[in-house]
């Protein structure tokens, strides 16, 4: 009996180490010249460890011949540290709490409380930054070492790097944001209503390639203020199209892996690079 229970046991760990099926969305891109490309939804983080490398993005890996990431080094922790810590601080900041809504410093006390950090840390940290260093100590349960990004590096090695926007200039959009849309972020970290969909939600839109679920969270939470869409997401959206289309035209095979929000809707990458006279094919 203790052998069949310890059997039992094994069996049931082993089931919850394996890594979660997922079939994140996956565009072909080709051009009247032979161009060919593809993009790839990631996630940059995930509670454990997806599945995600189909027969379907094997070949189109296989056919590639460079990786292009939002950010080329997203396996180098202390590089992207040192540029968030060069960018993040200001001497006489104002306390965090007075840029909080009056009705959230009563969310912001308790979430420094519950993980043990004082608010005084945050003296000379900008409201942006303070938005991320918040938003995740929210997001404890969720890594960013299982992120699609970092796995996509591990598991081709030996495919030639390009990035999009690298860790300085993606961490200056934030920083170069008004302090009231600062402030709007900071406020969006504390309310309960962060978007229609919760962390598990997005997760789950991203294993199934729902593209309608994620379309909607560029709309919504912080993402509806004009101002913080426009940066974070129009724009980002503008210029790696530019970048893209360079690299198509030049002979390159990119396969493109970037954040699946920036790959849904209207104003998604294969909707304005479709708008741009680009075939592009869905393959899963």
């Amino acid at each position: 009996m203790r052998r069949s229970l310890a059997l039992a046991l094994l069996t049931l760990l082993a089931a919850c180490s394996q890594p979660q099926a997922a079939n994140p969305a996956l565009w072909e891109v080709t051009g009247a010249h032979g161009e060919h490309g593809w993009l790839f939804g990631t996630i940059h983080t995930l509670p454990k460890e997806a599945d995600w490398r189909s027969a379907t993005v094997s070949r189109a890996l296989d056919q590639a011949d460079m990786l292009v990431l939002e950010i080329a080094a997203i396996d180098d922790q202390a590089a992207m540290q040192s540029v968030f810590q060069s960018l993040a601080h200001t001497p006489n900041m104002p306390p965090l709490a007075e840029r909080v809504d009056p009705a959230l410093r009563p969310a912001l006390e308790k979430l420094l409380k519950d993980n043990h950090v004082d608010p005084a840390q945050f003296a000379d940290v900008e409201t942006w930054a303070a938005a991320l260093m918040l938003a995740g100590l929210d997001n404890k349960e969720s890594d960013p070492g299982n992120g699609i990004d970092r796995a996509l590096v591990q598991a081709m090695p030996g495919l030639p790097r390009a990035e999009l926007e690298g860790t300085q200039n993606q961490l200056s959009i934030f920083d170069r944001l008004a302090e009231a849309d600062q402030r709007v972020m900071l406020n969006a970290t504390l309310r309960d209503d962060k978007g229609e969909a919760t962390l598990d939600q997005l997760a789950a839109a991203w294993r199934k390639g729902d593209l309608d679920t994620i379309a909607r969270e560029t709309r919504t939470g912080m993402m509806a203020d004009p101002e913080i869409r426009k940066a974070l997401y129009s724009d980002r959206n503008a210029a790696w199209d530019s970048q893209i289309e360079t690299m198509l035209r030049a002979g390159k095979r990119p396969f493109i892996a970037v954040g699946t929000a920036h790959l849904a809707g209207p104003d998604g990458l294969p909707a304005i690079l479709a708008a741009h006279g680009w075939k592009v094919t869905r393959l899963q």
